[in-house]
């Protein structure tokens, strides 16, 4: 019988969290989170490390006696769960050492941050997860990634075509970032006194993205590059708006984060006026549905007391954050599935500054608040692939819930733990050993937006424009990111596009473009966390 319907005739007593797969995943978790947090610091950057645990799980469990594709799903699922846990405490809490160099912030209350953040970004999956993945289907690259390897490699079904295209993508990876022989962007326009300059990333996993996203979002995407830095941007110098390229950049980053927090109001107005239409219709819950919310709300609680004794976060500053993780987690969400991208440390800066301007915390308070919501947002990117992988192949999402709470926990004290290590033994932060450039970007950010008006225009359109259920949020973040990763995004999208007009069979073309660009993504992704495990040793 096949394996796929043995998965989906299993009873609740068989639960693919077993015994031997938390060893697998607990083990490969301690070795990912830690080299997450020295790649996260050394290099700004985190890549996905879903598709690398899910071979690696696959090849520990594959072959073992009833194996199951649920049993490696749950184990992958916990196996990931730190590295997005390091890179939301390395892109934030080292701008606290910038700042000041003798602030005191301890092992218990890094933990307490990082504990905290990875609970309630677990949590507010719970929410998330029907529409994101059973209702509006989004794409979820990373997650779709992993699902296709799972199948080629426990089925046979496509494994030449991806393994082949994972193989190319991984080698290709280890000559640009292993021997430093090929460049990580390639130059397509200098630039000008008006026209920013154009480039785009040499990454097979950015081609992939654009593929599997496909081109209305990815052409969303890029149409926001293009109108940050090719219209507005000109026209604005052109017209004396700007008095610099500088100037110009500020008024566009600041645009771009608007309308994605535009967004994240759009997302409060909408969950307001569902409750007044819920408690019209006097539609009763049933008992699962309140276990499920007043759970949520006990961890809300809980979190808001821990938070209060651990560190300098006040309880009002406590209820404010909560409201804010439940917002940018949503977007975190949102954009994940949408791009495959989650700008952690952008939602950590802007809920910051957010409670800044109704209350006035403590340096320290500060990035405590900015590192509980960067690791929140981190963590859900990373279960809501892990969900998409595991609907496809018809895992129960309990139980990866439970997986990724698991190895969220574990994670957060792992990274708590290596943070430390690395800052009393590499030279401290800011150094060249550890420059941690995302962490620095927050430090410089914490003290205001460099340019309210084009925020507040920001999130205005992209209120509207979420009302009028366009994706706002993706097009906020071609406009705030560098051009390179838009321009890479886009062209995946269009050859993709290409490709399925040529082919005289499109549904065999659909399943090997797929499969293909599943291969980019894991392949650069194992590469990126192999490179990583290596330069940590």
């Amino acid at each position: 019988m096949c394996l796929h319907y043995t998965i989906r005739g299993m009873n609740d007593r068989n639960t693919p969290l077993t015994a031997r797969g938390l060893a697998v995943g607990i083990t490969g978790l301690i070795v990912i989170t830690a080299s997450s947090m020295y790649v996260a610091l050394r290099m700004g950057a985190l890549p996905w490390p879903t598709v690398f645990v899910t071979v690696l799980s696959m090849a520990i469990l594959g072959k073992a006696k009833g194996s199951t594709l649920e049993e490696i799903n749950c184990t992958h699922t916990l196996m990931s769960a730190g590295a997005m846990v390091s890179g939301g405490l390395a892109f934030t809490l080292p701008g606290l050492w910038m700042t000041d160099p003798n602030a005191d912030l301890p092992l218990f209350t890094i933990m307490a941050i990082s504990i905290t953040g990875a609970v309630l970004g677990t949590v507010f999956t719970v929410i998330f997860r029907k529409t994101f993945i059973e209702e509006e289907r989004l794409p979820y690259p990373m997650g779709e990634a992993a699902y296709n390897t799972l199948i080629a490699g426990k089925e046979g079904k496509g494994a030449p075509v991806l393994f082949t295209s994972l193989g190319a993508s991984a080698l290709f990876t280890f000559i640009r970032d292993g021997l430093g022989k090929i460049p990580a962007v390639l130059g397509l326009y200098g630039g000008s006194s008006l026209f920013p300059a154009l480039s785009v990333w040499v990454s097979p996993m950015a081609l992939g993205i654009g593929a599997i996203i496909g081109p209305v979002l990815a052409l969303m995407w890029f149409g926001g590059c293009v109108l940050g830095y090719f219209i507005i941007t000109p026209a604005g110098l052109s017209a004396g708006l700007f008095s610099s390229m500088a100037d110009a950049d500020a008024f566009r980053s600041n645009l771009g984060i608007g309308l994605m927090i535009g967004t994240g109001l759009g997302v409060a107005v909408k969950a307001v006026i569902s409750l007044i239409r819920k408690s019209r219709e006097k539609k009763e819950r049933n008992a699962t549905e309140k276990r499920v919310i007043y759970g949520i709300l006990l961890v809300a609680v809980l979190s808001v007391i821990l938070l209060s004794i651990a560190t300098e976060i006040t309880v009002i500053e406590g209820i404010l954050l909560i409201v804010g993780v439940y917002l940018t987690t949503y977007l975190s969400g949102m954009l994940t599935g949408q791009t495959g991208v989650n700008p952690m440390e952008v939602f950590a800066i802007l809920v910051l500054l957010g409670i800044s301007s109704i209350l006035s915390p403590t340096l320290a308070a500060a990035f405590s608040i900015a590192g509980v919501v960067a690791v929140a947002c981190g963590l859900t990117g990373d279960v809501m692939n892990d969900l998409k992988s595991g609907s496809l192949v018809g895992t129960r999402p309990r139980y990866q819930i439970m997986a990724e709470g698991i190895g969220g926990v574990i994670g957060a004290v792992v990274a708590a733990l290596a943070l430390v290590v690395l800052r009393n033994g590499m030279g401290g932060f800011g150094s060249p050993e550890l420059p941690a450039p995302q962490a620095a970007a927050v430090a410089a950010m914490a003290g205001g937006l460099g340019d309210p008006l084009a925020f507040g225009i920001g999130v205005a359109v992209g209120l509207l424009l979420f009302l009028l259920k366009v994706p706002s949020a993706t097009f906020g973040l071609g406009v705030y990111l560098p051009t390179y990763i838009s321009s890479a995004m886009a062209l995946g999208a269009v050859i993709m596009a290409i490709v399925r007009k040529c082919a005289k069979n499109r549904a065999k073309a659909d399943e090997n473009a797929a499969l293909i660009s599943s291969g980019l993504l894991g392949g650069e992704g194992i590469t990126g966390v192999i490179i990583a495990i290596v330069s940590m040793f």
